[in-house]
């Protein structure tokens, strides 16, 4: 007897049997009241859910989370995928697979140009077209060793329970990096209340302009900071003074930052602990659309380069595209057809055109890696119209 696989649109109804795959895989327990919690979240954060059954069992599952990413200080809307996970007699089967291939068509339809994802295997998920487009710096410092306190205009508060208050100076911090969340009611509600819990300390300056926030708690002789934002070096400088002043309750203090953060150049002894750990992947869904909202390098003249993308999932992004991007750094992607003669032409697959776009590799440093094809100047004319940003996601999901 055939075998009969259905992917389909789950719902509260599923609910669940979606939490025992989720507890199974995950290895987590939640009490009653939790899943209660969980279900209120279930319903309602904005997602698209995914079942596949296997003659008419529940065998995989996956959701998209409608969220929003900063890209060159501008939001885009994007697919989170999350949640991904199969019963252990239905793994290998091509059911993930299938889930994906779905989603993508259908995250397509929705407008939602950019999709991102956790990866249990990075290899995994770059075969359907995401590739890496962040890491974190993970500092762990000894309490001997913190930056030195120094007195600070302006005042560091507590606050408790009130994300609005940090919203502003969050939102003003993560649209300077490329990948982070735009970050709704929701989101502070059931996630960062969830995976970020403890102390929240907020500094403003000295006219009473909130400025920085740090999110923190301490357990076990050790302070772990989950949230590190500030706006300029001043609050940089008062929030780290504040973490020196817990030197004599903990051991050692452990925070990951942006991969472009420098404190190890403003300490006395710089030989901390470093790790960077690669984090999150990316893939544009759209590229058409996608490149008709991304805002290129402005020049004095406009460009004009042939690209190729491989794309095997997602046939509309695949093939030979006119990249134009004008003087003022607007650009557009249109299909060539079949009667079009293609000289020159940079090719690369999906994922590394998400990467470059995100500013997380240069094409350049692909060509070296030999990762795209084409002539050189093609590539220095393209790379030079792409704004250099660093890429940052300080949320999971």
């Amino acid at each position: 007897m055939e075998t009969r696989i259905v992917i389909k649109h789950t719902g509260m109804e599923q609910f669940d049997e979606s939490m025992a795959l989720s507890q199974f895989a995950f290895q987590y327990e939640r009490s009653a009241a939790e899943l209660e919690q969980t279900r209120e979240q279930y319903e309602n954060e904005p997602a698209v859910r995914y079942g596949a059954y296997v003659d008419n069992q529940p065998a995989a599952q996956a959701a998209v989370l409608k969220l929003q990413t900063y890209i060159g200080g501008k939001a885009f809307d994007m697919g989170g995928i999350a949640g991904v996970a199969t019963w252990p007699e239905f793994r290998r089967q091509g059911l993930v697979a299938q889930i994906l291939i779905q989603s993508l068509i259908e995250m397509k339809d929705m407008g939602l140009t950019v999709s991102f994802l956790h990866p249990f295997s990075f290899g995994f998920y770059r075969k359907f077209g995401w590739e890496t487009y962040t890491e974190q710096k993970a500092y762990t410092i000894k309490a001997d060793m913190l930056p030195e306190r120094k007195a600070y205009e302006g005042r560091i508060e507590r606050v408790s329970g009130n994300y609005s208050i940090l919203n502003d100076v969050y939102q003003a911090y993560a649209s300077q990096y490329n990948g982070s969340l735009v970050r709704t009611e929701l989101w502070w509600k059931y996630r960062i209340s969830k995976r970020k819990s403890g102390q929240i300390a907020l500094y403003y300056d000295k006219v009473g302009a909130a400025q920085g926030y740090v999110i923190y708690e301490v357990k076990n002789s050790r302070l772990t900071v989950h949230e590190f934002v500030h706006l300029n070096e001043p609050a940089r400088a008062a929030l780290w003074s504040f973490l020196a002043q817990h030197d004599s309750m903990i051991e050692e203090l452990t925070i990951t930052m942006p991969s472009d953060d420098r404190l190890p150049y403003l300490l006395n002894n710089p030989r901390i602990k470093q790790e960077i750990i690669p984090y999150f992947m990316a893939r544009i869904v759209d590229a058409e659309a996608f490149v008709g909202q991304y805002d290129f390098k402005a020049a004095d003249h406009a460009d004009d380069i042939t690209i190729q993308l491989i794309d095997a999932q997602a046939p509309w992004n695949n093939g030979h595209f006119l990249f134009h991007i004008d003087a003022s750094g607007r650009a557009s992607l249109r299909r060539k057809d079949d009667s079009e003669k293609i000289d020159k032409a940079i090719k690369l697959d999906i994922g590394s055109f998400t990467s470059v776009l995100f500013g997380y590799i240069q094409l350049e440093q692909l060509a070296e890696l030999a990762r795209i094809e084409g002539d050189i100047g093609l590539v220095k004319r393209l790379q030079s119209r792409i704004p250099e940003r660093t890429t940052y996601l300080p949320d999971f999901f």
